[in-house]
């Protein structure tokens, strides 16, 4: 009777997997973005330029989903490469230590129609914090060109420097960052 519950449940496993479904990154229609305010009179946005998503899902309203993200944390934007070098420097995100900002999602619920709420572990500067996350689906769509399905999320949060060591002087730059993606993905 062992035997035949583990074969069940090996089964079972195999059959779940097999219907998850991968989803790649746009990565020409997608952004990973932050925010933060600067001497607390005015918002400071930035970017990663290199970064990448894998998402997975076998249910068609993503309440299953699961989401692991990497950027490259030396590929940090903030439109002056004065700055961008200073955030790359030890002070900051030390990018020749910590090559790699990672996200990996622990729970994906859904909490309205086209609501979200994804909590994973966010691992920035060596540190390693659970954050929450608010996602809303765009919408999806089926594209012209492959007939791939394509889906569009918005992605937000705040989270705060200080738990990951990430410097700066706090009387010119806030603690709370607020975190924004813009992610297109598609099926297949």
């Amino acid at each position: 009777m062992k035997k035949i519950l583990t074969l069940v449940a090996i089964g079972l496993i195999t059959i779940s997997a097999l219907q998850a479904q991968n989803w790649s990154l746009d990565k020409a229609h997608s952004r990973l973005g932050f925010g933060i305010t600067h001497m607390m009179i005015s918002e400071v946005n930035g970017n990663f330029k290199t970064f990448d998503v894998k998402f997975t899902s076998a249910k068609d309203d993503f309440s299953d989903a699961t989401v692991e993200m990497t950027a490259e944390s030396a590929s940090i934007n903030t439109e002056l490469e004065m700055r961008d070098k200073d955030l790359r420097s030890a002070g900051w995100f030390n990018t020749e230590a910590n090559p790699s900002v990672t996200f990996k999602s622990t729970s994906f619920k859904k909490t309205g129609d086209k609501k979200f709420t994804m909590t994973g572990d966010l691992t920035m500067k060596g540190v390693t914090k659970s954050v929450t996350l608010d996602v809303t689906l765009i919408g999806t769509m089926t594209r012209q060109r492959d007939q791939k399905l394509v889906a569009g999320f918005k992605v937000g949060g705040v989270i705060k420097r200080s738990d990951f060591g990430i410097g700066g002087n706090p009387s010119s730059v806030s603690d709370e960052v607020n975190l924004m993606a813009n992610l297109e993905i598609i099926k297949g």
